[in-house]
């Protein structure tokens, strides 16, 4: 049987150590690169046969290089067939969608780290759920798609706490097409939670 072959990008030594060693008991997992910056990764993954990616998305400060090296890795290696399961201790919602809209796999926290060897071998054969971690925000993204961009701009201030009159000063719209898109903006997400 082929061992799975991982890379684990990651620059705090606490959990490339402890991942890499929880990785080596698996029997079909093998680490076999180690990357702890984003040109790094990136070198590796064109060097290397790997099939799958454990990406930190911090590498260096809180410069999201690692939404940065995914990207430039799946343009790379279109023809490698890389999964890329981004692991990260980051929760913010802008974040999780923009992993997805790279090309992430799969998005796991940190704190789920024992759910990541089932992770990696969906990721290896092509049946990939996605991480609880990530779905609820992912559903909320998908239904959120059926708003218009007008109703979208209407939604984010209304989730903000600013009130019908509020948004129609500041989209300079009257009060009564404000309180008309709030209807359709809550008949839409309702209908989407019923289909």
């Amino acid at each position: 049987m082929n061992s799975i072959r991982v890379m684990l990008v990651e620059d705090d030594p606490f959990w490339q150590q402890n991942l890499t060693s929880d990785l080596d008991i698996e029997p079909d997992i093998e680490v076999v690169a180690l990357a702890a910056t984003k040109e790094q990764a990136v070198q590796f993954a064109c060097d290397k046969q790997i099939d799958v990616i454990l990406m930190d998305i911090n590498l260096t400060g809180n410069n999201l290089d690692g939404l940065e090296a995914t990207s430039e890795i799946l343009s790379l290696s279109q023809q490698n067939n890389i999964k890329i399961i981004m692991l990260t201790s980051l929760t913010e919602k802008e974040i999780i969608v923009k992993s997805f809209q790279i090309g992430a796999l799969n998005y796991i926290n940190k704190s789920s780290y024992k759910d990541i060897v089932r992770a990696i071998r969906e990721a290896y054969s092509d049946r990939s759920s996605i991480h609880s971690d990530a779905a609820r925000i992912m559903r909320n993204e998908i239904q959120l798609m059926t708003l218009t961009a007008t109703e979208r701009e209407v939604f984010d201030l209304r989730k903000e706490g600013l009130s019908k009159q509020q948004i129609s000063e500041k989209l300079h719209k009257s009060a009564n097409t404000i309180k008309t898109q709030l209807k359709s903006i809550k008949a839409k997400l309702t209908h989407a939670k019923e289909e």
